[in-house]
């Protein structure tokens, strides 16, 4: 199966169905199922900025509590889309348009704020996210993986 490694906060984020685009400096043209790892590393400082903070609390997590080194969740990838905010489409907001991912008018909660939507990034789309509540141990790499653990 597919893996993407994800440092913490953001694997949780996602498994936990909060965040629903992985942000990435690459594209891929993988669809379909994708599991998260959740990477060795936590980035304590994004863990204590609002509304990171709040919405790990929501699910009784914190910094000291947040599964490392391990398959978190399974989701099917849906889509990449180039963020593209040279435009003036209003205050935060995520629309897909011709490919391209881009700020509009309306609102998706938290989501601009766990990700990096800057110009030429890419926002991977998650969909059918399955939070797994034991977290299975699994070494994790760089790029797209292969996971040996579960197959589909």
């Amino acid at each position: 199966m597919k893996t993407i490694t994800i440092i913490q906060p953001w694997a949780t984020l996602i498994a936990l169905g909060e965040k629903q685009f992985e942000t990435r400096s690459w594209s891929t043209k993988h669809r379909g199922e994708l599991a998260i790892h959740a990477g060795k590393k936590i980035d304590r400082e994004a863990c204590e900025i609002e509304p990171i903070r709040s919405t790990l609390a929501k699910h009784g997590y914190t910094a000291d509590n947040l599964p490392t080194g391990a398959i978190v969740a399974l989701c099917n990838l849906e889509e990449c889309y180039m963020v593209d905010n040279r435009h003036d489409y209003g205050t935060i907001g995520l629309k897909a348009k011709n490919g391209k991912f881009i700020m509009w008018g309306g609102s998706r909660g938290n989501e601009y704020y766990f990700g990096d939507y800057s110009d030429g990034r890419c926002a991977w789309q998650t969909s059918n996210v399955r939070h797994l509540r034991e977290p299975i141990p699994a070494k994790g790499m760089q790029g797209l993986w292969n996971w040996e653990g579960m197959m589909a």
